[in-house]
């Protein structure tokens, strides 16, 4: 049976479906977005007052650009979808598209992983940095912070002076992915984070600006925004030529995350550690919902994977030898 609305009626329901999850306490604020979208291109495609096949607009909609991403396809079409199943529980004969619309479930997308040596030249080149107002000693710390603990941009750009322990050694990472969780930083990072602290004093008492909540602050004294870490950030990379001068391609600021992952990975692995026993800790402290988010790091690198194989390959010759 074919589905048939009219725009208003599509809005209506759009606005029960995104009550619906934040009742449920998820924000879904991209959820929310990609439904605006799609209601405008309905809009567009057949105006307000006109009846619609439910089919046929998701159909439009999946089509409309052929060039996209599967990835970008799947995360679009999901979000439509279940709206069609919310849909489903006032009307059970409402029509579901089926998952053939984007068959595609995994990212075939590969981070780009920093070398050690790549680290300390980003971090040589944030040391010297003079910028109107992102400063050296603040860049420096942002980026060690998300290095050595693997928070994600935002996570780091949200921390408050109240979320930082040095005496304890740990961050206080706030409602994140409706999660709170507490990061253990090493030693040498709690020193280092101690020196910006003395700093930011200095430069908040020559601005003559009142104490702000923020840990990051920009030159001015104002605090630091998710935005403007991540462009000084690109920036950077690309003056290293780490990143190419144009486009969306490279290395990311997000590939921090990915560098400390992969490369306590390859410790535990070149220290014999059993990896897959260590990945529900490394999980935890990512701040994944399960280890299946982090287990995409275990082929992010050809060392990685030669360690795997050369201690695999070990285990089975251990393991034929006559007894």
């Amino acid at each position: 049976m074919t589905t048939v609305i009219v725009l208003e009626e599509l809005r209506n329901d759009a606005a029960s479906f995104l009550a619906f999850k934040r009742a449920m306490g998820h924000p879904y604020r991209r959820g929310e977005f990609e439904i605006e979208r799609f209601l405008h291109f309905v809009e567009d495609q057949w105006g307000n007052d006109v009846d619609i096949s439910l089919a046929e607009a998701i159909s439009r909609w999946c089509g409309r650009l052929p060039d996209r991403k599967a990835v970008t396809l799947g995360n679009e079409f999901g979000v439509i979808r279940q709206l069609c199943l919310h849909r489903r529980r006032r009307d059970p004969t409402s029509y579901v598209p089926e998952h053939a619309f984007a068959p595609v479930k995994e990212s075939t997308f590969y981070p780009y992983i920093f070398s050690r040596d790549e680290i300390r030249c980003i971090l040589a080149a944030a040391s010297a940095h003079q910028g109107r107002f992102i400063w050296a000693s603040m860049l420096r710390r942002l980026i060690l912070v998300l290095y050595c603990t693997g928070l994600r941009l935002g996570e780091a750009v949200r921390l408050t002076m109240d979320d930082v322990d040095l005496d304890r050694g740990t961050l206080l990472i706030r409602n994140s992915k409706r999660r709170t969780r507490i990061v253990p930083m090493r030693d040498d990072l709690v020193a280092e984070l101690g020196l910006y602290v003395d700093d930011r004093c200095r430069v908040l008492h020559d601005r003559g600006q009142g104490d702000c909540e923020a840990l990051f602050v920009r030159l001015n004294g104002a605090p630091l925004y998710t935005h403007a870490a991540s462009d000084a950030i690109r920036k950077l990379l690309r003056r290293l030529d780490i990143k190419p001068a144009q486009g969306r391609v490279g290395a990311r600021p997000y590939e921090f995350r990915h560098a400390f992952a992969v490369h306590r990975l390859t410790t535990w692995a070149e220290e014999g550690a059993d990896i897959h026993a260590k990945l529900p800790l490394l999980s935890a402290y990512l701040g994944h919902q399960n280890v299946i988010g982090t287990e995409v790091y275990l082929k992010a690198t050809p060392q990685l994977l030669e360690l795997a194989s050369t201690r695999f390959e070990q285990h089975m010759r251990h393991a034929r030898q006559p007894r």
